[in-house]
């Protein structure tokens, strides 16, 4: 039985059992995430190993209180350019470094190499040259880079959405074809494009180059996407999206995007980009027939410049999936509205706080939020939770509009197990698998001063919800978050994400 057709079950069993039922559900997952660390919580470990003594990598060596590093031999790298994994580190030629130091400082750097998300594998290991000198070997295996896959993308919010309100309707799926390079050159470069079939016709070119100086700290990206569908959203009525289809099989959305980034990172967790884009947006008449606020001035067009700042420090152990740091993204967009759509600035933020309180344990607070001016704007650029990253847990099936908002995130998870599978295949020579189960408490709060006379009603209140989930961390950066939420609303659920939270 596969992955949906389980979740369809318990769908089904969520709606026709008694909740009193589902309250029993609940204590004994409850019970088992406390009590089967006992069972599997043994298993090897991946990667946030404790630092160990020097004596592992050179047992029986006699080494001063310091050492220099006279060479870094990598190997494995058939792609990827020496330069660009030299610059994740942050050990060097030359260095000196305390004896003590160097067991962290190999765990560290195993870490930074993880997050180029390049390579399957990475072993990392101590050659004493002499008594004061040694030579770091770095050992690596890496991915397959130029990835043509089809995508399957689904047209709603997530996936709870489309499973459950939209009957999974295969029509509100996209079919397409990316063909994308991640390592273009070895030099990290992204070279993509994608050609997207289905409810959304999509065509997207992209090109990323990290690095345009000797010094590494200057990038440089382009962008140009467009988008055609018969078939858009046009308010939200009992805070679900309204849609309308096209009365003559013609496109009643178009979006066309062209940009322009700079990339400033000068140092290995912060990251300046300022993006400059031109976007020319138009719906079908029907779209104003049923609400003329959907762009401003009753128009069917939105042409805009927006020009973005963002600014990222991320001091978490793993990019992909963190467990111990601290991260910070903020950015501040301003939009010159040359048709349909005022002036618009707002500000976006989200911090995230990562601790290990015990073997095992991980506690994390996430909060985001958003701040608009003018506050009143055009339905479309209005904003709110609900979107695919921005919700409260429990609220999935929910769109609150507002243009301002917060968020707040606390979960606490249990390493129940973490294990690599060693295999002898090109590109899958190691597979990852952890699980964690977890337990977590979400608040939000959305500031809307026009509910456009609907029967909208979680405005301008404060949303929170409690569950329990799993968590599901695998190669290539999978991840599969399995969660059931119950809400303020006295309603419960399970639901499935394929993203980070």
């Amino acid at each position: 039985m596969n992955l949906i057709a389980i979740y369809s079950l318990v769908i089904q069993a969520h709606y026709f059992a008694p909740y009193s039922t589902m309250k029993h559900l609940l204590l004994v997952f409850i019970a088992l995430f406390f009590f089967s660390a006992a069972a599997l919580g043994q298993a090897q470990e991946a990667i946030n190993a404790k630092a160990d003594t020097m004596q592992k990598y050179l047992p029986e060596t006699q080494l001063s209180t310091s050492v220099r590093l006279k060479r870094i031999v990598i190997d494995g790298n058939k792609v990827t350019r020496r330069a660009i994994i030299l610059r994740e580190m942050s050990v060097h030629e030359g260095d000196t470094l305390a004896v003590d130091s160097m067991p962290r400082l190999l765990n560290q750097n195993k870490l930074r190499l993880i997050n180029m998300a390049l390579f399957n594998d990475i072993e990392m290991d101590i050659e004493k040259v002499t008594a004061k000198e040694v030579i770091w070997h770095v050992h690596l295996k890496e991915r397959w880079y130029i990835l043509p896959s089809f995508t399957f993308e689904l047209a709603d919010r997530n996936f709870n959405t489309w499973w459950v309100q939209e009957n999974h309707d295969l029509s509100r799926a996209n079919f397409g074809l990316t063909v994308a390079d991640y390592n273009f050159r070895g030099n990290l470069e992204n070279l993509a494009a994608t050609v997207q079939l289905g409810y959304t016709r999509k065509l997207v070119l992209s090109y990323l180059i990290p690095y345009i100086d000797k010094q590494q700290k200057s990038g440089l990206g382009f962008a140009i996407s467009l988008a055609k569908s018969r078939q858009t959203y046009y308010a939200s009525d009992s805070d679900k999206l309204q849609y309308v289809n096209s009365d003559n099989n013609k496109d009643i959305l178009q979006q066309i995007e062209a940009g322009v980034s700079y990339i400033y990172r000068p140092g290995y967790a912060t990251r300046h980009i300022v993006t400059l884009s031109y976007k020319d947006y138009q719906v079908g008449d029907t779209v104003l027939k049923l609400n003329p606020n959907y762009y401003a001035d009753n128009s069917t067009k939105a042409r805009f410049f927006e020009l973005q700042y963002r600014f990222e420090l991320n001091k978490v152990d793993n990019w992909n999936y963190p467990l111990l740091g601290f991260k910070f993204v903020g950015y501040f967009v301003s939009r010159l509205g040359l048709q349909g759509i005022n002036n618009q600035s707002y500000i976006n933020v989200e911090t995230g706080i990562f601790r290990n309180p015990l073997p095992k344990w991980y506690f994390s607070a996430i909060l985001r939020g958003r701040l608009v001016l003018p506050e009143k704007q055009p339905y479309y650029f209005e904003g709110g939770l609900g979107t695919r990253t921005d919700y409260v847990r429990g609220y999935e099936y929910y769109v609150i509009d507002g243009s301002q908002y917060g968020l707040l995130r606390f979960d606490l998870k249990r390493e129940l197990f973490n294990k690599v599978y060693r295999e002898h295949i090109q590109y899958f020579t190691s597979i990852p698998l952890r699980l964690y189960p977890k337990i977590f408490v979400d608040m939000g709060y959305v500031k809307s001063n026009d509910l456009m006379g609907n029967d909208n009603f979680l405005a301008n209140q404060l949303l929170y919800s409690a569950g329990v989930g799993l968590d599901i961390v695998t190669l290539y950066d999978i991840k599969i978050r399995l969660e059931f939420a119950y809400n303020h609303l006295s309603r419960n659920g399970l639901y499935l994400h394929l993203n980070s939270e």
